[in-house]
């Protein structure tokens, strides 16, 4: 007779997999020959879920392990022929057949990425794989499928759940096409119980976390160093229920067993979905704070109300809708992550625990403690330093100008203030001509050089420093320097507008148009109104940017995800105070 199979559907990641493959439903001689196949998805928490001989299915040509799990017990596995990877599609009912195949028990783990809003993608993964796989087991005579589903499939992205049961129905309209095809695929479970003796049940975890995670800590690091998690949205009080990888990993296994049971066990266990959670709620942002302070990064502070954002995110969204088919990246902030991020979510594993036997293994500090141990790599204190000038500095050119706005030079900066101010209260504000203010310019600086040149040396015990001769005199040196950039100058003009007119450089029209829409801007105020309003903006715009730069970025990024904007090289060619070079 052929070893008995378990095939498990889910994740690209074989983190559940691991740990489930070698921990067994019971320690029966039945249990310890058998042998899972799992297709594989997205959801990491798979790794788990192996007992003593294994096979995985996954869309990829080959398994990847990471680096700590090439001397795991699931590399081991393979690596002696308990454990088979084979190549899937499930959308493809002929390979989903030849996965199945012999098998006795089945996990069906495999969801899309949730960020990604495509209604089709997930359909056909969600709905007409589940569909294949249903099929493959009633025909194959496999006697228990275990569907990992989501407690998205009960939230409409509008009201919140506070210690939510089973009992709770489907929304009329889900937050995303994720929760929605996911509810699909629940019911098609479901309903399928009892068909050719098939016994079928759904586990509901919820916020999977853990060692070996490739999208909550990774992304939360990434929104660090990026400026963005001093932020919380909303008021930061709502609850949620996270669940311990190890512990999502041991439900399964519960539900495997109770399935396996014999008498009214399995039949009050069947045809049922669970809610599976750590059985700690905890408000959400405090548990995004801890992780972020575990791995050294600033705890989030600033709260932004939620009605602030979503109009925002609905704009975000809807751009990428327009420039998704030209690559753009999907963005972090859309309408149904908002949603998520400000309502509470708290669920009852009540019911788990009475059917399956479900008690969390691994508490929420422990399973946090071993999560921030786990991405030691990500820690705040191993982010590489910047080296180079600032993005605003690159834009002002990097000299002079630069060091008055970004107050890097104190002196030159209060300097510049002050004659500002005074030109501004001498000549701008009593509404001269401009042939008046010239004169008047004049005036004063003739009247400051002859009361200089008439003090003594020595006067009331101070040594006055009189101004040299040279000083009003060009050098050779300077008038040639002079010449070379008036000439520079010219040239430079006259090159662009021969560029401009091939009708190529793309680069070049966007600077010449900005500029010449920012003067002509400048232009349509008064001489008052631009000292009042431009004046000081600059003073202060460049230095926040200067000193908040990661912070800015990020929240532009967010808006528009376009990384060209914040490159280096293009702030460069947008330089106003720098002529480009000949290549650009």
């Amino acid at each position: 007779m052929p070893p008995k199979h378990i095939v498990q559907i889910g994740s690209t990641n074989n983190h559940i997999s691991a740990h489930l493959s070698f921990r067994p439903p019971c320690d029966s001689p039945a249990a310890k020959s058998r042998r899972i196949s799992e297709l594989k998805g997205k959801i990491y928490t798979k790794k788990w879920l192996f007992l003593k001989r294994v096979r995985i299915a996954d869309l990829g040509p080959d398994i990847k392990l990471e680096t700590h799990e090439e001397r795991g017990n699931l590399c081991q596995a393979l690596r002696l022929g308990r454990a088979q990877y084979v190549s899937m599609d499930l959308r493809d009912k002929s390979q989903v057949y030849k996965a199945c195949e012999g098998a006795e028990v089945v996990f069906h783990m495999a969801a899309p990425d949730s960020s990604i809003n495509n209604y089709q993608l997930h359909h056909s993964v969600n709905v007409q794989g589940t569909k294949n796989i249903i099929d493959a087991c009633t025909k194959l005579n496999v006697k228990r499928l275990i569907y990992t589903s989501s407690p998205s499939v009960v939230f409409d992205g509008i009201h919140g759940i506070h210690n939510g049961e089973e009992s709770l129905p489907y929304p009329s309209k889900h937050n995303d096409s994720y929760s929605e095809t996911k509810a699909e695929g629940e019911a098609l479970v479901i309903k399928a119980n009892g068909v050719n003796g098939l016994l079928t049940c759904c586990i509901r975890p919820s916020s999977i976390f853990g060692p070996g995670d490739k999208l909550l800590v990774p992304s939360l690091v990434a929104a660090a160093r990026a400026g963005k998690s001093k932020f919380i949205i909303g008021d930061g009080t709502n609850m949620y229920d996270f669940t311990y990888v190890e512990n999502v990993a041991h439900a399964h296994v519960c539900a495997e067993r109770a399935l396996a049971s014999d008498g009214s066990a399995s039949k009050r266990a069947a045809g049922e979905a669970y809610f599976i959670t750590n059985m700690e709620p905890i408000k959400f942002w405090e548990f995004m704070s801890l992780i972020l302070v575990g791995l050294g990064y600033e705890r989030p502070r600033i709260k932004i109300p939620a009605s602030v954002m979503m109009p925002i995110a609905k704009m975000v969204e809807r751009t990428y809708n327009i420039f998704a088919p030209f690559g753009m990246k999907v963005p972090q902030l859309t309408p149904s992550r908002i949603r998520l991020l400000t309502c509470n979510r708290t669920f009852s594993s009540a019911k788990a625990n009475d059917r399956l036997g479900y008690v969390p293994i691994v508490p929420l500090q422990e399973g946090l403690k071993r999560t921030i141990e786990s991405y030691s790599d990500l820690r705040a204190e191993l982010l590489p330093r910047k080296e180079g000038p600032s993005k605003a500095a690159v834009f002002l050119g990097n000299g002079m100008v630069a060091d008055i706005l970004l107050w890097r030079e104190k002196k030159m900066t209060y300097t510049a203030m002050v004659g500002l101010f005074v030109f501004y209260f001498s000549f701008v504000l009593p509404g001269s001509t401009m042939m008046t203010a010239i004169c008047k310019v004049l005036m004063w600086g003739s009247i400051f050089l002859f009361l200089h040149g008439k003090l003594p040396q020595r006067f009331m015990g101070y040594s006055i420093e009189k101004i040299p001769e040279s000083k009003f005199q060009f050098s050779e040196d300077m008038t040639r320097r002079t010449a070379l950039s008036l000439v520079s100058t010219w040239n430079y003009a006259v090159n662009n507008l021969k560029s401009i007119s091939s009708g190529n450089d793309w680069m070049l029209f966007f600077k010449m148009a900005l500029s010449l829409f920012m003067i002509s801007w400048m232009g349509s105020m008064s001489l008052q109104s631009f000292f009042v309003k431009v004046v000081p903006f600059v003073f202060v715009v460049f230095y926040i940017y200067d000193r908040y730069e990661d912070e800015v970025d990020s929240i532009v990024r967010t808006i528009f995800p376009v990384e060209r904007l914040s490159n280096p090289e293009f702030l460069r060619l947008l330089n106003p105070f720098k002529p480009l070079d000949k290549h650009d």
